[in-house]
Formats: C-alpha cells, sequence, structure tokens
C-alpha cells in the first residue's frame, strides 16, 4: 500500500503546483519570434500597413513579428495556412476586408472563415481611390463611364488578385453601371501601379496609402472615390456613388486574426498590444494621413464585425449574380 501510495502524492503534488499549459503560455507569451503572414504580395497597402503595427507591436511585446507573404487566391491560400496553424499565437494573421469576400465565391474552401479563426483587433477602416494614367484621355468618370458603355469590353480593369476584394468591387460598380470591361488580374499592388503608370492598363484603384503618394506626384489621376463619402487629401474627386449609384460603397478594412482555439489568455494580451497600436499618436497620424480611420475593436466587436461583413458580400454575390472570369 506504501509502495501504491508515495507515488500517486508525488503526482498529485506535482498536478497541483502545476500551472495549466494555457497559463503557462499566456504568462511567458510571447517566448520567440511570432510570424504574421500577409495573404497580399510585399509592397502593397496590407503589407505597408501592417509593417508599421510590426514594428510598434514588436516593441510592446518584446519580441520580433517576423512577415511572412503567402499571396494567392483571394488571401484563402495565406488564411488557410493560419487556420491550420498550431493555436499558441505564434502564427497570426493581417488581413484586408478580402477575408470576407472570398467566401463568396469559393464554394469548396477547406476551412471557414466564422470558425477556424479567431479574430482579435480590427485596426483601421479606409476606401479606394479609382486612378487612370496621366496619358488617359478620361479627365473624369463619368468621361470613364461613358466610354465603357459604348465600348463593351476595351478598356482594361486591373485589379491587384483574382476573386478579392479588388475585383468583386470592379465588377460590382460596372454592374451597376451595365457597362463591360476586361479584368486584368496582377500579384498584388506593387505591378499593378507599374502598369497604370506606364499606361499598359486604362484604370484601377488603390488604397490612399498607395493612391495618394502617386496622385500628388502627377504619376497619375484620380477620377472617384469608392467609399461612401469623399476624402480630404482629395476633396474635389467625387464618388462612385456620386454618379447614380447610391448603393456603391468600397469600404475596405485591415485586422489581425489567428488560429480558432488560441488561449484566452494570449489572445487577451495580443488584443491589448493592438488596441494600444491604433492609439499610438505616430500610427494614428499615419492613418489619417492616408484617409484612414483608426479603429481598436476588440475580439468580440471584431468578431461581429467579419460576421456581419461575411454576410453581406455573400448577399451582394448572389444578388447581383456576379461570377469570376474563367
Amino acid at each position: 500500500m506504501r509502495r501504491l501510495l508515495v507515488p500517486w502524492l508525488t503526482l498529485t503534488a506535482l498536478m497541483m503546483g502545476a500551472p495549466s499549459s494555457a497559463q503557462t503560455t499566456a504568462g511567458t507569451y510571447p517566448a520567440k519570434p511570432v510570424t504574421v503572414i500577409v495573404p497580399f504580395a510585399a509592397g502593397g497597402p496590407v503589407d505597408l500597413e501592417t509593417r508599421m503595427y510590426a514594428a510598434r507591436l514588436t516593441e510592446l511585446l518584446g519580441q520580433q513579428l517576423v512577415v511572412d507573404y503567402r499571396p494567392g487566391a483571394g488571401t484563402s491560400i495565406g488564411a488557410g495556412l493560419v487556420a491550420k496553424a498550431k493555436p499558441d499565437g505564434y502564427t497570426l494573421l493581417s488581413v484586408s476586408a478580402a477575408l470576407a469576400v472570398f467566401p463568396a465565391f469559393y464554394k469548396d474552401l477547406s476551412f471557414d472563415v466564422l470558425t477556424d479563426l479567431t479574430p482579435l483587433v480590427l485596426m483601421s477602416t479606409k476606401t479606394s481611390v479609382l486612378m487612370v494614367p496621366v496619358t488617359s484621355p478620361f479627365k473624369t468618370f463619368s468621361q470613364y463611364l461613358a466610354y465603357a458603355k459604348a465600348n463593351p469590353g476595351k478598356l482594361n480593369y486591373g485589379t491587384s488578385d483574382t476573386g478579392g476584394i479588388s475585383h468583386l468591387t470592379a465588377m460590382w460598380l460596372h454592374t451597376l453601371a451595365r457597362s463591360t470591361v476586361t479584368y486584368i488580374p496582377f500579384k498584388g499592388n506593387g505591378p499593378l501601379m507599374l502598369e497604370l503608370m506606364s499606361g499598359r492598363i486604362d484604370i484601377a484603384s488603390g488604397s490612399p496609402i498607395v493612391s495618394l503618394p502617386l496622385i500628388q506626384s502627377g504619376k497619375v489621376r484620380a477620377i472617384a472615390i469608392k467609399g461612401g463619402h469623399r476624402i480630404k487629401q482629395l476633396p474635389d474627386i467625387p464618388t462612385v456613388a456620386e454618379h447614380g449609384m447610391p448603393e456603391y460603397a468600397d469600404e475596405n478594412w485591415q485586422g489581425f486574426l489567428g488560429p480558432a482555439g488560441m488561449p484566452e489568455a494570449v489572445v487577451a494580451k495580443l488584443a491589448e498590444a493592438m488596441i494600444a497600436v491604433t492609439k499610438h499618436p505616430t500610427v494614428v497620424a499615419a492613418l489619417e494621413s492616408q484617409s484612414s480611420t483608426p479603429m481598436g475593436s476588440g475580439p468580440a466587436q471584431f468578431k461581429t464585425f467579419l460576421a456581419t461583413d461575411t454576410a453581406r458580400w455573400k448577399k451582394l454575390v448572389e444578388s447581383s449574380g456576379l461570377q469570376l472570369q474563367k
């Protein structure tokens, strides 16, 4: 009996004295660098904003945040990697509203956006600017639309992806306008903007963080704002909605997520640091200079926001009959 009792007492003491794995993880997290997957090519708006956040988060968390680019399939490749990653807080996703868009297009996904990912913090919201080359004959959005309607398929509309938000919002616009263009997908905003500046494509859109420097330096011409209101940096440029399409409002966002099943204490620690970043004066000033709005919505709010946005895009795709070009 004594030989049986001693090992049992020893085991019980060890169990009582040892914290749970979740507590241990939370207490020491992060103990090594954290990988942040960006499901876009380097140099685009999500990448630029992510690196700004990562620099501040590195200071607050005491560990390096390493950006890993995994573009493709409307962000589903990068997001899928995070959904299947170990939920220990060392693999995160930095993504735009494209995350809410691609489930409406890709029917055979290997993961569910709403159940296989943990929303952490909604960092910012923003709009996009429609631009043409400086050599373009179109001085206004009205001129562009008139030509597109009269010449179906002759204009090339460049998108930064296939089946993502850049592609979908372009199709939505031309469906409402009852016009037809040819969509030319690129692997990210970098090559897209180069082709736009060269005049080899007729029109494209970009987040203010990418578009404003090009517009202000005279490399491209802005003709419309895709969001629901004008922006202060371009007060004379009207919105798409002002051209007889009041229902059109391309409102983008950026946020962080992790795999489902992350320890609550790790989620709380990450969320606290991320919310602090959105309030940092340097970050606030940088975002506002790009016509972006700092948000800092925590896990519960972001979860509700993501569910609502995913449902909105799904309804839009179904009601408009939008389909990806083959």
